[in-house]
């Protein structure tokens, strides 16, 4: 089949761009709880877990930080580990651990978390997924919580993965959709290395699965506006009765007709995408669209997905991480025509092959406007390491610069993360923790503490933060749109409550701006329908926008981005 020739209008390549700089503060910010997990990682279970997010918990406009905690067989079985741990972000860039005052100690075997204000009171909320169950808490102020999970009726059960939340029939109230892995039994555990095709790799005995053990089911709980969820996903046509084995949703409006459609990485099959009816059902259009398989027609195993308007021509193209010797994929929105895998030709293919791809997300590191892509790696079984020309149990994170022409560069090592400890990494997630204007990375590390890397990019490029509030729509915007025009840059993106591979972002949407310091247009789409536009607002600051109301604040960007004082 002959691939079209691939151009952006009016476009030049970059020159002179900024260096990528991101230094490791997780330490001095006092983010010290390892992940738990064992060494010899025997069970599936063991090396799923992995998801981190931002929350600001206390309105207070600094931002929060979730990590997911894991567990082992026998520590699950005793009730030993709360799901996460919550740091509060103090001052001078300094965390600290408030898990048990803030009432988040339900033990279990925690997996991913995902963010949104839920019932509508103006705080943020957190859904935990896990081995066993899954749990809600609502944010009762103060950065406390309150275990809901029961009277939500959001438990789930089975072997959860990734979460997302979103709007899916514009009502105001936010819906979750819940990936779920395996069925797997934690009292008969497929016994280490047992069967020749699912339990070895190249002669060496590793756990087993996903291969030979059967596929769960996805859920989704349509939000009733009482504090109580009703699962629909059978209704709906989401509830994967073709068996796949599920690992992260992220919704997403790919088609432009502003109602919310929903992407489902999967691992080893097919990826789902599902467009939204507009009547509570969606339609599977997975392999029509051109997004469920590679290039070559081929399934891969997928990790972690993040969606955004690379090139900028309007509509949102999709990245998805794959496992180890499957390059990560990028698919190119087409419109009509469906989705193009263009990894090879835009130079992510080779870099991405080696290695087992995780966390993911299209961000903006030096505010050129243009959207680059960060990749967290680590492999599954650390026996790897004795199977000669498998890969590695740790490998490297790696960042790729958007060059503008639908091209991305390797600049991991300029960035400095080729000097960081090579570890097995899961989650990933992305926000400004510091309000500089500079998105930051929250990274999960199997087996120890997690990475923050701030984003220390020296540049004179300028940017811009928008922190939504709804009204008629839902509290946390999640589905709004925001289109900024700044000169001949226009860009968007939406706000979503979950996504990378088991994490959630910082709710705010942050654009770079380039040498532009006005911004001449700002639209806001909500997901009610409404649209706000506002004209000639300044970059440098943290606005504010209220739904039906306008800019309510805008605060200027804290300068200093030095992790101490």
């Amino acid at each position: 089949m002959l691939l079209p020739t691939i151009t952006c209008p009016a476009q030049k390549t970059r020159s002179n761009a900024p260096v990528p700089a991101f230094q490791d503060i997780a330490k001095s910010a006092g983010l010290t709880v390892p992940h738990i997990s064992t060494p010899q990682k025997k069970y599936i279970v063991d090396s799923m877990s992995g998801g981190v997010g931002f929350i600001d918990c206390d309105n207070d406009g600094k931002l929060d930080i979730i990590t997911v905690n894991g567990s082992t067989v026998d520590r699950y079985r005793r009730g030993e580990d709360p799901m996460i741990t919550l740091y509060h972000q103090g001052k001078d860039l300094h965390f600290t651990n408030i898990t048990k005052a803030a009432g988040l100690t339900t033990r279990g075997w925690g997996m991913g978390v995902a963010v949104g204000d839920f019932n509508n009171d103006g705080l943020p909320d957190i859904y935990v997924t896990g081995f066993g169950h899954n749990v809600l808490y609502q944010n009762i102020g103060g950065c406390r919580f309150k275990d809901v999970t029961k009277k939500a009726g959001v438990a789930a059960g089975g072997f959860s993965a990734g979460a997302a939340w979103g709007d899916y029939d514009r009502d105001g109230y936010l819906d979750l959709f819940v990936t779920r892995y395996v069925n797997l039994d934690i009292n008969h555990l497929p016994k280490f290395g047992s069967k020749v095709d699912s339990c070895t790799i190249l002669g060496v005995k590793v756990q087993c699965g996903p291969l030979g053990l059967p596929a769960s089911t996805n859920l989704l709980f349509h939000n009733r506006g009482d504090g109580t969820f009703e699962e629909v996903s059978k209704k709906a046509g989401l509830a994967n009765p073709e068996g796949a084995y599920g690992m992260q949703p992220l919704w997403l409006d790919y088609n432009n007709d502003g109602w919310p459609d929903l992407y489902v990485a999967n691992d080893i099959g097919p990826n789902y995408l599902y467009e939204n009816m507009h009547n509570g059902t969606f339609k599977d259009v997975s392999l029509l669209s051109g997004a469920a398989v590679d290039g070559n027609g081929k399934w891969q195993g997928s990790m972690g997905v993040d969606a955004a308007d690379f090139d900028h021509d309007g509509r949102l193209d999709i990245f998805v991480t794959n496992y180890a010797f499957q390059a990560d994929t990028l698919y190119w929105n087409q419109g009509a025509a469906g989705f193009l895998d263009v990894s090879s030709s835009a130079g992510l293919a080779q870099p991405t092959y080696p290695y087992v791809g995780w966390g993911t997300a299209f961000f903006d590191y030096d505010n050129d406007g243009w959207p680059d892509i960060f990749v967290a790696n680590g492999h599954v079984f650390p026996q790897i390491d004795t199977a000669p020309g498998a890969g590695h149990y740790r490998e490297p994170m790696q960042l790729f610069r958007n060059m503008h022409n639908r091209t991305f560069k390797d600049v991991s090592q300029a960035a400095g993360l080729n000097r960081l400890p090579m570890l097995s990494r899961r989650g990933a997630a992305f926000g400004d923790v510091n309000n500089d204007g500079k998105i930051d990375i929250l990274v999960l590390n199997e087996d120890g503490p997690p990475t923050l890397l701030l984003n220390g990019t020296q540049t004179s490029n300028h940017a811009v933060l928008f922190r939504l509030v709804g009204t008629k729509s839902n509290k946390s915007a999640i589905g709004a749109r925001v289109t900024v025009t700044a000169g001949n840059l226009v860009q968007f993106n939406e706000v979503r409550g979950g996504g990378s591979y088991l994490s959630s972002n910082d709710l705010r949407l942050q654009f770079g701006l380039g040498r532009h310091t006005v911004m001449d247009k700002i639209e806001v789409q909500w997901p009610s329908g409404a649209v706000q536009t506002f004209t000639h607002q300044l970059s440098g600051y943290i606005y504010t926008i209220v739904e039906g109301s306008g800019i309510l604040q805008k605060i200027p960007f804290h300068h200093d981005s030095s992790p101490h004082p």
